[in-house]
């Protein structure tokens, strides 16, 4: 199975590409403090839903490619220090989709990367354009932006805030029915004792 307690830094995480162009992907091994026999690149898709083995890289620089893999595609290249892997990916196509992982194989575990996203994308959007502010007379201010509530689903003040305040409406709401309710018991209670 996948270590879940050591994961290799992969630069960059995302990356969007045009099609017919070519990007690199590095994996940093310099957390890692024993030998391993080389490097794996796998591919999950999103689409079909599935991991992909590319290509395996060991130390003397020897490659192994997956099954239908090209090798005018894919190519690995190691760093002189042997802290680094780069996947080096050629002629860029919508199928080549995903996220991409480097992973070692190290005391019978797998070590695996922080996963990079690539897009890969028949035109590139534009960059905005940025518009400069007038300068102003007042004194600069500073403010300081909260950081932005972690997404932790259900947990988020976002979502049980709302949901606290609904189950309080919906309690208040509720006790003048049971007063009703009680009221209605008695009186069927003292009209059931009285005969």
């Amino acid at each position: 199975g996948f270590c879940t307690q050591l994961h290799l830094p992969q630069i960059p995480e995302h990356i969007l590409a045009q099609t017919n162009n070519k990007t690199e992907i590095t994996c940093d091994l310099k957390q890692v403090t024993k030998e391993h026999t080389g490097l794996y690149w796998y591919r999950w898709s999103q689409e079909r839903q599935n991991f992909q083995f590319l290509v395996f890289s060991n130390q003397m620089g020897k490659v192994t490619y997956g099954t239908n893999i090209s090798q005018d595609k894919f190519s690995v290249h190691r760093a002189s220090s042997y802290t680094s892997y780069s996947l080096h990916i050629s002629h860029l196509q919508a199928s080549d989709n995903g996220t991409y992982y480097c992973s070692i194989s190290e005391s019978f575990q797998l070590l695996l990367g922080t996963g990079t996203q690539l897009g890969v994308v028949d035109v590139l959007p534009l960059p905005l354009k940025s518009t400069q502010a007038p300068l102003s007379k007042k004194p600069a201010q500073y403010i300081t932006r909260r950081k932005p509530a972690s997404k932790k689903g259900a947990c988020s003040p976002l979502v049980w805030v709302p949901l606290a305040a609904s189950l309080l409406l919906l309690l208040l709401s509720l006790v003048p029915t049971a007063y009703r309710f009680h009221r209605l018991r008695r009186r069927l209670w003292l009209r059931v004792h009285r005969q």
